[in-house]
């Protein structure tokens, strides 16, 4: 087990549980690994030990975050040792569950999977049954509640990168955008890895595809499974007359929805279409679950009103593609974006919304780079500055959004953190204001 975060000490207890004898390696062992590894009765490698060691190993289980370039990944591959990741392991071992695996969906794409994960087991609950939400999310696969009768797993692309026999009933692939390119190296590999999604389908499982994207439609119609298809305006699952329809007739109307930003309702779309075309739910559970849904933390989230402009925390979004969703939601926009660029190309933040930014993190230079001549550009050198920057450049009416395009991880340990802090100092404000 190569990485001891959350899901490499839930895979290598699940695999302490069956009896392995296992190898457990990490970048900057700590005491709490060494408690684990006395725990399991396991040896602990730091990672160059475990690149020695690797070959004498019959599989590697690296953790989401450990690239395939990384030495051990690289050396086990170069000499035929099994990689498998936690949702390929999880996956064998609910084959070999008593009584058969438990039905299994499944979500994917660059922006969308989590918000979109949820959306489908809150429909699969609202037909009553007891679901699970797992995967990259705080429960890994493996670590999936024993009494759950059907599982959600979102899927990222370092998941699907090692996997061979993981197979949903029915799995949806939202979108593709660049996203990731320091941990796959090309947007092709990024692709390809999630492709996998569909490559063990049978005959009888579902593949649900953007119909807008013929890249995606296509790899649905390849695959061995039944291509379904989601859209605004056009696809099995659309929106017709401002309501959400299917084959089988109208599901709810989106005005009728918790929130029905353009991106809420593709997301509904996809939800649907798994949940329903899996056999797993009905369009009333469906329109019961979206009614009542509550959206996930630091996603197009609504912060506080102060003197005529909306303030929204939408730290979620790390990449442009992300941000760019947010962008097209509101008519003028100070924006806060920056923090540490995963190698993409930020000129797809740009969007005629923006009236003003305010560049953060080790990226404010390719922030101001991208906005040069589009729009006023300052920069922050803290959360603190940033806000008050914002404030100062926002006229009633505008929004100021936190939509930063780039990870948190020069200036926080993730995102939700980022989000947090921003909130906070809103928040503050907004009390100092009322105290006036």
């Amino acid at each position: 087990m190569l990485g001891l975060g959350v899901a490499g000490t839930a895979v290598a207890r699940s695999l302490a549980r069956r009896g392995t004898r296992l190898l457990l390696a990490d970048d900057a062992p700590s005491s709490a690994h060494r408690a684990l590894a006395d725990e399991l009765g396991a040896d602990l490698l730091t990672s160059a030990e475990m690149e020695r060691a690797v070959e004498s190993c019959d599989l590697l289980v690296p953790a989401p975050g450990v690239p395939p370039r990384n030495p051990v990944v690289a050396r086990a591959l170069a000499t035929g040792i099994e990689v498998a990741s936690e949702i390929e392991l999880a996956y064998r071992w609910e084959a070999e569950r008593a009584g058969g695996r438990r039905p299994m969906l499944a979500i994917t794409g660059t922006d969308g999977k989590t918000t979109t994960t949820l959306m489908a087991a809150a429909i699969v609950s609202a037909a009553g049954r007891r679901c699970a939400a797992v995967g990259n999310t705080e429960v890994p696969l493996v670590s999936a509640p024993d009494d759950a009768e059907v599982l959600v797993v979102e899927c990222s692309s370092f998941r699907l990168a090692f996997t061979r026999d993981f197979r949903p009933d029915a799995s949806a692939w939202l979108n593709l955008a660049p996203d990731h390119l320091d941990w796959h190296g090309d947007l092709a590999d990024y692709r390809a890895s999630k492709a996998r999604l569909w490559a063990a389908l049978r005959t009888g499982d579902v593949a649900v595809a953007p119909v807008a994207d013929r890249a995606i439609v296509g790899a649905a119609r390849s695959s061995a499974g039944r291509a379904v298809t989601f859209g605004a305006d056009e696809g099995d699952y659309r929106v017709r007359d401002g309501r959400l329809v299917g084959p089988s007739g109208g599901i709810v109307e989106a005005s009728a929805m918790s929130r029905s930003m353009p991106h809420d309702v593709a997301n509904a779309l996809a939800a649907c279409a798994v949940a329903i075309e899996s056999g797993l739910a009905r369009a009333e559970h469906a329109a019961a679950a979206l009614a009542s849904f509550r959206h996930a933390a630091h996603r197009i989230e609504f912060v506080a009103e102060l003197r005529g402009v909306g303030w929204y925390d939408d730290s979620k979004a790390t990449s442009p593609h992300a941000a760019s969703v947010a962008l097209a939601a509101f008519p003028r926009i100070v924006l806060i974006a920056g923090g540490r660029n995963k190698d993409l190309d930020l000129s797809g933040m740009v969007h005629d919304s923006v009236v003003s930014v305010v560049a953060i993190g080790t990226s404010a230079d390719e922030v101001a780079a991208a906005f040069a001549g589009r729009c006023p550009v300052v920069r922050a050198s803290s959360m603190d500055e940033a806000v008050a920057l914002a404030g100062d450049l926002a006229s009633p009416g505008d929004t100021v959004l936190l939509s930063p395009g780039c990870t948190s991880l020069d200036w926080y340990a993730n995102y939700g953190e980022r989000g947090d802090h921003f909130a906070r100092l809103v928040r503050d404000r907004a009390g100092r204001d009322a105290a006036r």
